[in-house]
């Protein structure tokens, strides 16, 4: 009986925990894992549609998940790798993503005996820990960022050293410096967001 008197401290403890952790994370990346609206994932996803065939896709600085997520939901034939270094939120969008292909696939099954497709994120969406000023981009067939402009400068380079010919950056908000963008759009978001789509 005593325990069940607990549980709420233990409870406000951890959710203190986590939330300093992220605060820290966040302080030391330059930023903090940031939602985008449905309007910036659905000129994201047509962006990414755009990529011919089957494509990796790498996201840089995955967040919570949910871009990867409505990528690979709405474009067929497209991977994505989520790197994220922050691990509340990547724990979270791995979390998601589990769960997603447990009810996909039990979806799968009715939409098969109803006549319709199954679009599972197995073997197509993994997040995971890394450090997008490391990682290798050398196979990216894409790259998303939702990143700041200290993180932009960084990436500039590495971007025209590894990417293949051919690769396309996606950019939510914030250009390459020193790159002209293949061409500009600006969402119907409430911030007019504007998504930067480059070609290497």
């Amino acid at each position: 009986m005593m325990i069940i008197q607990y549980i709420p401290w233990l409870i406000a403890v951890l959710t203190l925990i986590a939330v300093v952790w992220i605060v820290i994370v966040s302080w030391r990346n330059g930023i903090s894992p940031m939602p985008t609206s449905r309007q910036v994932r659905q000129v994201v996803i047509q962006e990414v549609n755009r990529i011919p065939g089957y494509a990796d896709i790498i996201e840089a600085g995955s967040g919570w998940g949910t871009l990867g997520m409505d990528v690979v939901k709405h474009c067929p034939g497209k991977r994505l790798t989520g790197i994220e270094n922050s691990l509340i939120p990547l724990w979270t969008s791995q979390c998601l993503t589990w769960l997603s292909v447990g009810f996909n696939r039990a979806g799968a099954v009715i939409r098969t005996e109803r006549g319709g497709q199954g679009n599972s994120f197995k073997g197509r969406l993994r997040f995971i820990h890394g450090n997008i000023y490391t990682c290798s981009y050398a196979h990216a067939d894409g790259v998303i960022c939702y990143l700041f402009p200290g993180a932009m400068t960084r990436l500039a380079d590495k971007f025209k050293r590894e990417l293949p010919p051919g690769a396309r950056v996606i950019s939510v908000c914030f250009a390459l410096p020193g790159k002209e963008p293949l061409r500009t759009l600006i969402c119907r978001d409430a911030l007019r967001t504007k998504v930067y789509v480059y070609a290497f």
